[in-house]
This record gives C-alpha cells, structure tokens and sequence, in this order.
C-alpha cells in the first residue's frame, strides 16, 4: 500500500512539474515574440528616419509573394465557401419562406468571420511557413550571424519587411476574399435558387454594415501581425540543421493556426458582446 502511494505520489509530482515547465516555457517564449514585436515596431517607426533603412523593393517584392501570389488561392477559397454556405442553408431557410435572405447570410457570416479567417489560415499556410524555413535556413547556415558580424540588425533587414507586408497584404486579401465570397453566394442564389439578381444584391447591401466589414479588416490585421511574428521567431531561432527547419516550419503553422482561431473568439466577443 505504501509503494502503491509512493508511486502515486511520484507520478502527480512529476506530472505537475512537467505542467510547471510547460507554462515556464510558454511564458518565455510569449515574453520573446512580444520582444520581439516591439524591436520590430520600433525600426518601422525609427527605421525611416535613419540611413539605410529597408529598401523599398525588398518591401514590395515580399508584397508580390505574400498578397498577389495568395490571390488565386484567397479567391477560390473563398468563393466555394460562399456556394457551400448558400447551398447548406437556403433547404433551411426554404422552410420558412426565406430562401432570398441567403444573400444576406453569406455575405455577412463572408465578411465578419469566414473571409478573414480562411485567408488568414491559407496565407499561414503559404506565406507563413515559407518565411519560417527561408530564415531558419539563414539561420542554420550562419547567415544571420554574418549580418550581425557587418553591424546589419536581422530585425530591421529581414523582419520588419516580411512585416510590412503582411501588415498590408493580408487586409488586402481580405477584401477581395469578402468579394468572391459573394460571388460565390450569387452564383447558387441566381443560377439555382432562381433569385432575381437585382434581389440579390440588394439584400445583400441591405444587411451588409459597415461594421460588418471593418472587424473583419481588423481581425485581418492582428491575424497578419501574428503571422509575422509566428513566422519569423521560429525561423530566427531555428536550430539543428535541415531537421530542425523543417520542424520549425511545422511549428510555425501550427501555433498560427490555433492563434487566428483563439483571437477570432477574443476579437468577436470584443466586437459583438461588448457592444464596441
């Protein structure tokens, strides 16, 4: 009986200290990339006013990959989004003599979660895990330590641009993934629910606020601020070669993934359980 608790014992001790150095852990590790953050946001801010600040085509060649490269991707996610939820719910509304509120329904649930979410998560994906394995390879290759050896901050020439322009991207595609989600529903609305176009649209604009669009742009943004900062820890703190790439990488995607989905609830309870 007293072996039987000793092993008791023993075993929640050890499963409370490995929970111990998880939060340890995850604390740290939070406490680095808000560090990191603000060293970011500093240099955007200072950077301008100082000599040899970021080139403006490295800023606009990480615009090219991080928005007009995700375009067709954002687009096409989007769009067939807006025809599953226009098919999924127009039997439901049926039943109630509703069939043309669709329009309203998928372009408001577009705008204020699906829109921003899904080209959050694909950009992640894409974007995301790209700039982790380009830095963790500078990294594992010592090439970061070579800019720091020639007094050139890894901050300022390679983060803060993969930051501007996920900054301004990400919000960009949002847009244009709002849009096609509308397409989306108006091509099952008039083609299969034989709603008159005009309708259509006109629902569509009638339900669809201002403040419908603008969470979703901010949600956008804090979605491309996470992004980039995920992003780039993991490939600044790369380790272990190849491997330790790829498992950054991975990592990298995952903590994104599970970040846009945790804020998304924080942002909408904000947005529209606190009235603000």
């Amino acid at each position: 009986m007293k072996n039987l608790l000793d092993r008791f014992t023993s075993g929640a001790l050890s499963a409370i200290g490995g929970i111990g150095r998880a939060v340890m852990d995850l604390g740290a590790h939070t406490f680095k990339v808000y560090n990191l953050l603000v060293e970011t946001i500093r240099w955007v801010v200072i950077g301008p006013f100082k000599k040899k600040f970021v080139k403006s085509d490295a800023i606009f060649s990480q615009m090219v990959f991080t928005g007009v490269e995700s375009l067709i991707i954002a687009f096409f996610v989007a769009m067939f989004t807006g025809v599953v939820i226009a098919m999924q719910t127009a039997p439901q509304l049926a039943t109630f003599g509703g069939t043309v509120y669709v329009a309203s329904l998928v372009a408001v649930s577009i705008a204020r979660e699906l829109g921003p979410v899904l080209t959050a998560l694909v950009v992640a994906g894409r974007v995301g895990s790209a700039m982790t394995a380009e830095l963790g390879t500078m990294k594992v290759s010592e090439q970061i330590e070579a800019l720091e050896t020639i007094a050139l901050n890894p901050v300022r020439f390679l983060v803060v641009p993969r930051f501007l322009a996920l900054c301004v991207m990400l919000p960009c595609l949002t847009i244009i993934a709002d849009f096609a989600g509308i397409i989306g529903g108006f091509i099952v609305g008039v083609f299969s629910l034989h709603i008159s176009p005009a309708l259509y649209i006109d629902v569509t604009f009638r339900f669809l606020t201002a403040k419908d669009v603008t969470t979703g742009l901010v949600k956008a943004f804090v979605f491309a601020v996470t992004i980039a900062m995920i992003a780039c820890y993991k490939g600044l703190n790369t380790k272990g070669g190849a491997e330790g790439v790829g498992k950054s990488t991975t990592q990298s995607v995952v903590i994104s993934f599970i970040l846009i989905i945790l804020f998304d609830c924080i942002l909408t309870g904000i947005f529209y359980f606190t009235k603000v």
